[in-house]
C-alpha cells in the first residue's frame, strides 16, 4: 500500500512543473519543501495512528499475560472479552488508517489526471502547431522554389518546336518527372547556349540537391508526427475515460474537460470527504464489514488503473522522444548544408530548431521525472537508508 502512495505522491511532486507554469528541477529548493511537507503529511497519518494503537496493544499485552495466570473463570471470561475488544479496535483503527491512506493517495491521483491532462493539451497544442504536409511538400518540391520555375519558363518559351514537349500538369507536379524533364530540356535545347545552361544548371544546384537528398526524410517526418499526433488523440481518450472511472464511485457525473475548464475538482474533493465519512461509520459496524471492504475497493481501484495509465503515459512520451531524436539526425543528415546555405528555405531552418526544442519537452515538461537509485528503493520498498 505505501509503495504505491509513495509512488503517486513523488511522481505528483516532480511532475508539478507544470501546474506551477514552472519546470522544477531535481535540485530546486521549491521542489524540495513540498516533498518534505508531503511526506511530512504522510507521516502524520502513520504517527496519529502509531499513537492511537500504542495503548491498546500496550493493555492487549499485558491480558494475554494475566490470560497464563492462574485466574478464576468469571475473571478469565472478562479477560477473554477484554482481549477480543482490543484486537478489534485494533481491527478497526488498521482499517481507519486505510481509508485514511486511500483518502490521501485519491486526492494526489486526482491531482496528477489532472497534471497529465494539462500535459495531454500541451501536447495537443504542440501537434497542431507543426509543420504540416503542404509546408513539407513546399520544403520538398523543386517546383515551390523560384529559381526552378523561373528556369522551367525560360526553358518552355525557347523549347525546340520540333523536338520540344510539354508535360501535363499531373506529371510537373510530380518532383521526379519535373526534374528529369527540366534535365532534358535544358541539355537538349538548341535555343540556348551552352553558358546559358551552366548558368541555369548553377543557378538551381542547390535546390535540386537539397530537395532530392532530404524529401524522404520530409515526408518521413510529416507521416510519423502525424502518426504521434493520433496515438496523443488516444492516450486523451484513454485518461477522459480514466477520469470517468476514476470519479464514478462518487458519483460525480461530469467530463474531465467540464471539470477542467470549470475549475470543479473541489467538488470532487467534497464528494470523496462524504465518501469517507460513509466508509468509516461501515467500518465501525462490525455487521457490514463486507460492505465496508467493497467500498474500499473502489475507491483502490481506480487509483490502481492511474497507476496504469502512468506507465502508459510514459511508454508514449519515450516513443515520442525517440522518434524526435530521429528526426534530429534526418534533418541534420544534409551534407550540404554550408555549400548550399543560401538556398537552404528558412522552414527548413526553423523546423530544425523547433525539433530541439520538441525533444526538450519531450523530456522535461511532457514527462514525468523518473528517479532511481535511494529514492526508487525508498518509493518501491519503504527502505529510507538514511534512517
Amino acid at each position: 500500500m505505501f509503495k504505491l502512495i509513495h509512488f503517486l505522491l513523488l511522481i505528483f511532486i516532480l511532475c508539478s512543473s507544470a501546474v506551477f507554469s514552472k519546470e522544477i528541477k531535481p535540485n530546486d529548493p521549491v521542489a524540495e519543501q513540498i516533498m518534505a511537507e508531503l511526506m511530512q503529511e504522510m507521516q502524520q497519518v502513520k504517527l496519529e495512528y502509531k499513537q492511537r494503537n500504542f495503548g491498546l496493544q500496550k493493555e492487549l499485552v499485558v491480558v494475554i499475560k494475566r490470560l497464563d495466570s492462574p485466574a478464576t473463570i468469571q475473571e478469565q471470561v472478562q479477560l477473554l472479552v477484554r482481549k477480543e475488544n482490543l484486537k478489534q479496535e485494533l481491527s478497526i483503527n488498521y482499517k481507519l488508517e486505510q481509508a485514511d491512506i486511500s483518502k490521501i493517495r485519491y486526492i494526489k491521483g486526482l491531482e496528477i489526471i489532472k497534471l497529465l491532462y494539462d500535459k495531454v493539451l500541451a501536447l495537443d497544442h504542440h501537434f497542431a502547431t507543426i509543420t504540416t504536409f503542404n509546408e513539407i511538400n513546399k520544403i520538398a518540391n523543386p517546383n515551390s522554389y523560384p529559381e526552378f520555375a523561373k528556369m522551367k519558363e525560360v526553358l518552355v518559351q525557347k523549347k525546340d518546336a520540333k523536338t520540344g514537349f510539354n508535360m501535363s500538369n499531373l506529371m510537373n507536379s510530380n518532383v521526379y518527372t519535373s526534374v528529369i524533364y527540366s534535365f532534358v530540356s535544358l541539355f537538349t535545347n538548341e535555343n540556348t547556349t551552352k553558358t546559358q545552361k551552366e548558368d541555369s544548371l548553377k543557378e538551381v544546384e542547390c535546390i535540386l540537391d537539397f530537395t532530392l537528398r532530404m524529401q524522404n526524410d520530409l515526408n518521413t517526418i510529416y507521416f510519423e508526427t502525424a502518426f504521434l499526433q493520433k496515438s496523443n488523440e488516444g492516450i486523451k481518450s484513454d485518461l477522459e475515460r480514466l477520469f470517468v472511472d476514476y470519479t464514478k464511485t462518487l458519483k460525480y457525473n461530469a467530463s474531465l474537460a467540464a471539470c477542467r475548464n470549470n475549475d470543479d475538482w473541489d467538488t470532487i474533493k467534497e464528494s470523496l470527504n462524504q465518501y469517507l465519512v460513509n466508509l468509516n461509520k461501515t467500518i465501525k459496524d462490525q455487521g457490514q464489514t463486507a460492505k465496508a471492504q467493497k467500498m474500499q475497493i473502489n475507491l483502490e481501484f481506480p487509483i490502481d488503473r492511474l497507476l496504469q495509465f502512468i506507465t502508459q503515459y510514459n511508454s508514449f512520451i519515450d516513443q515520442g522522444s525517440k522518434f524526435y531524436q530521429k528526426f534530429h539526425i534526418m534533418l541534420n543528415s544534409y551534407e550540404n548544408q554550408k555549400q548550399c546555405e543560401s538556398k537552404i528555405p528558412l522552414e527548413y531552418l526553423k523546423m530544425k530548431d523547433g525539433i530541439v526544442v520538441a525533444i526538450d519537452k519531450f523530456n522535461t515538461a511532457y514527462k514525468p521525472v523518473e528517479i532511481n537509485g535511494s529514492k526508487m528503493k525508498e518509493i518501491l520498498y519503504g527502505v529510507n537508508e538514511y534512517e
